[in-house]
């Protein structure tokens, strides 16, 4: 039995071993912790980063906006005078009407 078992080791070990070497790259590279996924998952983390990095950004501007709204005078009177309309004592505003986008092709 030993002796068949070392001839058939014999005939076919590089076959079996070469077989065994390709499965083993191929779970490497297309199995679920694979190579294929780890690159994946790094481009889906640097994504998520980038992402991360301008919703701080946006929120240090936020935060910058509402220090500027308690505390500077001059922010205030901007928003008021743009959003609100508001005026000082002495000044007259007026609005003119929201330009329509012109059609060239409902001229006659």
């Amino acid at each position: 039995m030993q002796d068949a078992a070392r001839r058939l080791l014999s005939r076919y070990g590089r076959h079996l071993l070469v077989i065994f070497v390709v499965v083993l790259l191929v779970h490497d590279v297309f199995g679920p912790h694979g190579y294929l996924v780890m690159r994946r998952k790094q481009q889906e983390i640097q994504k998520v980063n980038s992402q991360l990095d301008k919703l701080n950004k946006e929120n240090v501007e936020l935060e910058q906006q509402v220090k500027d709204l308690k505390t500077d005078p001059q922010t205030i009177r901007k928003i008021a005078r743009e959003e609100l309309g508001l005026a000082q004592a002495g000044e007259i505003i007026i609005k003119l009407p929201a330009q329509q986008p012109e059609n060239p092709a409902a001229k006659p």
